[in-house]
């Protein structure tokens, strides 16, 4: 039986590359971010708590080599013949001195069985040195680099203490595209202030972007961050859909993604002390099969109601 195409998924974006079964470890290799540590703001973006996203293995003041051989060993009991990929995930990865970065990346290939690196930054802390490094650190190994846009509002990105403008994320994407490195992107569905229509509107503007690669999260409301005592004060601010409601946002805004992005998430995972809302009780996979089969139900399928134009962005 043949299955009907819904969407690009990430796990055929790596089997297309790798002829064996490749895993993301995530990283803390002891970064800050501009928004953080007064170059850019102070207080890091509104939603953030990195701690509610961190695996156990991923432990912040062990070097990039304990905690790669402690998440190679976490897999190794599940898994027989894997591979996988660095995935400088917390904080901004790029924001340093190029010699130091391209030492650390270069620490983590040196790891038997790493076969690439994913970095994760900010689209401001892309500098053309650094870019030209990455290039050629790309000619020889897989690399990509995953870049936090949240939302393509201006209005937003200032009231989330974000630091970056809407235009720092189409120059960085498009210069590390045209750079010949794997571009990713995240982007939270649900932040205060951004209506159904903006975010469908959204899907349209991220379709016209050099991107491979593409998470999508609902917004978690974390204990302890700004954002959760911006919601205490105003509530009124805030909606938290139930799973049905964000399903179906997800899939209208699949439907308006040009199909040669690779949908990695749907849903973003906060441990159950640290979250306050949504509280879905659902893992990624189950919610991932309720989006397939609504899919299904209402014949969606990833570009159907993507502009013309947007087929014509091909890397």
């Amino acid at each position: 039986m043949i299955t009907p195409y819904l969407y690009t998924d990430f796990g055929d974006f790596l089997r297309s590359r790798f002829p064996f079964k490749v895993q993301k470890l995530m990283l803390d290799a002891g970064f800050t971010c501009p928004n953080r540590d007064g170059a850019k703001g102070r207080g890091g973006c509104t939603y953030c708590d990195n701690m509610a996203f961190n695996p156990s293995y991923c432990q912040t003041g062990a070097s990039v080599t304990e905690q790669l051989e402690a998440g190679k060993a976490f897999f190794a009991r599940k898994y027989s013949g894997m591979k996988f990929l660095a995935y400088f995930q917390a904080y901004t990865n790029t924001y340093g001195e190029v010699d130091a970065l391209m030492e650390m990346y270069e620490d983590a290939l040196a790891v038997r069985d790493v076969v690439g690196v994913v970095i994760g930054t900010r689209p401001d802390c892309m500098p053309q040195g650094l870019l030209e490094a990455l290039q050629g650190l790309s000619r020889r190994t897989f690399l990509m680099v995953e870049f936090g846009l949240e939302s393509l509002n201006d209005d937003t990105l200032l009231r989330i203490n974000r630091g970056h403008t809407v235009a720092d994320a189409v120059d960085a994407v498009f210069r590390t595209s045209e750079a010949g490195i794997w571009v990713g992107a995240h982007v939270i569905l649900g932040l205060p202030g951004e209506s159904r229509g903006e975010l469908l509107r959204q899907a349209s503007s991220l379709s016209r972007l050099p991107l491979d690669v593409l998470k999508i999260h609902q917004l978690q409301l974390v204990r302890g961050t700004v954002m959760a005592r911006e919601w205490m004060s105003c509530p009124e601010h805030f909606h938290f859909p139930s799973v049905a409601e964000y399903i179906d946002l997800v899939v209208d805004y699949v439907e308006r993604l040009r199909p040669g992005i690779a949908l990695e998430r749907f849903v973003s995972q906060s441990p159950g002390r640290m979250l306050i809302a949504p509280r879905w009780g659902l893992k990624h996979q189950e919610l991932v099969e309720r989006l397939k089969k609504r899919m299904r139900e209402r014949g969606a399928f990833q570009g159907r109601l993507a502009e013309d134009n947007v087929f014509l962005q091909v890397k």
